[in-house]
Protein backbone atom coordinates (compact mmCIF):
# COMPACT_ATOMS: atom_id res chain seq x y z
CA UNK A 1 0.00 0.00 0.00
CA UNK A 2 1.57 3.71 -1.08
CA UNK A 3 2.31 5.94 1.78
CA UNK A 4 0.27 9.37 2.27
CA UNK A 5 3.06 11.56 3.96
CA UNK A 6 2.39 15.37 4.73
CA UNK A 7 5.22 17.27 4.22
CA UNK A 8 4.77 20.55 5.70
CA UNK A 9 6.19 23.76 7.62
CA UNK A 10 4.77 26.02 10.07
CA UNK A 11 5.52 28.46 12.56
CA UNK A 12 6.71 27.81 16.27
CA UNK A 13 3.10 28.46 17.17
CA UNK A 14 1.99 25.60 15.23
CA UNK A 15 0.68 28.05 11.53
CA UNK A 16 1.33 27.03 8.20
CA UNK A 17 0.55 30.75 6.77
CA UNK A 18 -0.56 33.71 7.82
CA UNK A 19 -4.11 34.71 8.27
CA UNK A 20 -4.01 35.98 4.79
CA UNK A 21 -2.99 32.75 3.76
CA UNK A 22 0.74 34.35 2.77
CA UNK A 23 4.24 32.14 3.37
CA UNK A 24 6.22 34.80 3.04
CA UNK A 25 7.85 33.99 6.22
CA UNK A 26 9.29 30.79 5.45
CA UNK A 27 13.30 29.79 4.82
CA UNK A 28 14.26 29.58 0.63
CA UNK A 29 18.13 29.64 1.73
CA UNK A 30 17.98 26.08 1.42
CA UNK A 31 16.37 22.78 0.26
CA UNK A 32 15.70 21.00 3.48
CA UNK A 33 15.49 17.59 2.43
CA UNK A 34 12.75 18.63 -0.01
CA UNK A 35 14.95 17.60 -3.27
CA UNK A 36 14.53 14.16 -1.64
CA UNK A 37 10.93 13.61 -0.85
CA UNK A 38 10.37 14.90 -3.96
CA UNK A 39 11.85 12.11 -5.80
CA UNK A 40 10.39 9.35 -3.16
CA UNK A 41 6.50 10.57 -4.87
CA UNK A 42 4.63 10.62 -7.28
CA UNK A 43 1.55 11.76 -6.46
CA UNK A 44 0.26 15.11 -4.89
CA UNK A 45 -2.81 15.58 -3.05
CA UNK A 46 -3.67 19.32 -1.65
CA UNK A 47 -7.20 21.23 -1.17
CA UNK A 48 -8.53 24.24 -3.85
CA UNK A 49 -7.45 27.31 -1.49
CA UNK A 50 -3.86 25.70 -1.34
CA UNK A 51 -3.94 24.68 -5.12
CA UNK A 52 -5.53 28.64 -6.01
CA UNK A 53 -2.47 29.81 -4.12
CA UNK A 54 -0.20 28.00 -5.70
CA UNK A 55 -1.21 29.25 -8.83
CA UNK A 56 -0.70 32.81 -7.93
CA UNK A 57 3.18 31.80 -7.15
CA UNK A 58 3.81 31.38 -11.07
CA UNK A 59 4.67 28.18 -12.96
CA UNK A 60 2.81 24.88 -11.14
CA UNK A 61 5.95 23.69 -8.83
CA UNK A 62 4.64 19.72 -9.14
CA UNK A 63 5.02 19.37 -13.10
CA UNK A 64 5.92 15.42 -13.47
CA UNK A 65 3.32 14.27 -10.77
CA UNK A 66 -0.10 13.30 -10.57
CA UNK A 67 -2.19 15.97 -9.16
CA UNK A 68 -5.25 15.69 -7.24
CA UNK A 69 -6.87 18.90 -5.79
CA UNK A 70 -10.32 18.39 -3.25
CA UNK A 71 -12.89 20.17 -4.52
CA UNK A 72 -16.50 19.73 -4.28
CA UNK A 73 -17.45 22.22 -6.44
CA UNK A 74 -15.25 21.83 -9.49
CA UNK A 75 -15.40 17.55 -8.99
CA UNK A 76 -14.95 15.92 -12.41
CA UNK A 77 -12.98 18.66 -13.93
CA UNK A 78 -9.44 18.62 -15.35
CA UNK A 79 -6.47 21.43 -15.88
CA UNK A 80 -3.28 21.16 -17.18
CA UNK A 81 -2.17 20.30 -13.89
CA UNK A 82 -4.47 18.14 -11.92
CA UNK A 83 -8.01 16.90 -11.35
CA UNK A 84 -9.95 18.03 -9.30
CA UNK A 85 -11.73 15.23 -7.13
CA UNK A 86 -14.70 15.63 -5.13
CA UNK A 87 -17.38 13.39 -3.33
CA UNK A 88 -16.99 10.12 -1.51
CA UNK A 89 -13.34 11.30 -0.54
CA UNK A 90 -12.59 7.87 1.54
CA UNK A 91 -13.17 5.44 -1.05
CA UNK A 92 -11.17 7.50 -3.57
CA UNK A 93 -8.13 7.80 -1.24
CA UNK A 94 -8.66 3.78 -0.36
CA UNK A 95 -7.90 3.17 -4.64
CA UNK A 96 -5.51 5.71 -4.72
CA UNK A 97 -3.61 4.14 -2.27
CA UNK A 98 -4.34 0.40 -3.22
CA UNK A 99 -2.99 1.62 -6.51
CA UNK A 100 0.72 1.01 -7.96
CA UNK A 101 2.98 4.30 -7.77
CA UNK A 102 5.31 6.07 -5.28
CA UNK A 103 4.59 7.61 -2.04
CA UNK A 104 1.58 10.54 -2.24
CA UNK A 105 2.75 13.97 -0.83
CA UNK A 106 -0.52 15.51 1.55
CA UNK A 107 0.69 19.37 0.46
CA UNK A 108 -1.99 20.85 2.50
CA UNK A 109 -4.19 22.88 3.37
CA UNK A 110 -5.56 23.05 7.01
CA UNK A 111 -8.69 22.08 6.09
CA UNK A 112 -7.77 18.48 3.90
CA UNK A 113 -5.30 17.89 6.82
CA UNK A 114 -8.11 17.74 9.08
CA UNK A 115 -10.30 15.37 6.90
CA UNK A 116 -6.85 12.69 6.62
CA UNK A 117 -5.86 13.13 10.27
CA UNK A 118 -9.46 12.55 11.24
CA UNK A 119 -9.67 9.38 9.26
CA UNK A 120 -6.63 8.09 9.95
CA UNK A 121 -5.27 8.54 6.12
CA UNK A 122 -1.94 10.28 7.09
CA UNK A 123 1.12 7.55 7.83
CA UNK A 124 3.87 10.13 7.96
CA UNK A 125 4.38 13.59 8.93
CA UNK A 126 7.45 15.62 8.54
CA UNK A 127 7.13 19.02 9.85
CA UNK A 128 9.88 22.07 9.80
CA UNK A 129 9.41 23.81 12.33
CA UNK A 130 10.59 27.54 11.31
CA UNK A 131 12.14 29.62 14.30
CA UNK A 132 9.32 32.26 13.69
CA UNK A 133 6.13 33.06 16.21
CA UNK A 134 3.15 34.41 13.91
CA UNK A 135 0.51 34.87 16.98
CA UNK A 136 -1.87 34.00 14.69
CA UNK A 137 -2.77 32.73 10.99
CA UNK A 138 -3.86 29.31 9.95
CA UNK A 139 -3.06 26.37 12.30
CA UNK A 140 -1.42 23.33 11.15
CA UNK A 141 -4.27 21.71 13.13
CA UNK A 142 -7.76 23.57 13.56
CA UNK A 143 -8.90 22.62 17.30
CA UNK A 144 -10.87 19.44 17.43
CA UNK A 145 -11.42 16.41 19.14
CA UNK A 146 -8.80 14.54 17.03
CA UNK A 147 -6.41 11.97 19.35
CA UNK A 148 -3.11 10.74 17.37
CA UNK A 149 -0.25 9.00 18.82
CA UNK A 150 2.97 9.42 17.04
CA UNK A 151 5.85 7.95 17.07
CA UNK A 152 8.90 9.74 16.52
CA UNK A 153 11.16 8.84 13.97
CA UNK A 154 14.27 11.72 13.66
CA UNK A 155 15.13 15.06 13.78
CA UNK A 156 17.42 16.98 12.24
CA UNK A 157 18.19 20.39 12.74
CA UNK A 158 19.78 23.26 11.19
CA UNK A 159 22.00 26.38 11.31
CA UNK A 160 18.84 28.39 10.56
CA UNK A 161 17.00 27.26 13.01
CA UNK A 162 14.92 25.35 11.68
CA UNK A 163 14.06 21.93 13.39
CA UNK A 164 12.33 19.02 10.96
CA UNK A 165 10.86 16.53 12.96
CA UNK A 166 9.34 13.17 11.31
CA UNK A 167 6.99 10.86 12.98
CA UNK A 168 4.97 7.96 11.77
CA UNK A 169 1.24 8.06 12.71
CA UNK A 170 0.55 4.05 11.56
CA UNK A 171 1.49 2.46 15.40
Amino acid sequence: MRKIRLFIASSLDGYIARTSGEVDWLFTDSDYGYAEFFAEIDTVLMGNKTYQQILGFGEYPYKGKKGFVFSQILQGEKDNNVEFVGGDLKSFINRLRQSSGGDIWLAGGAQIIHYFLKHGFIDELILSIHPIILGDGIPLIARCKIETTLKLKDVFTYDSGLLQVFYDLKI
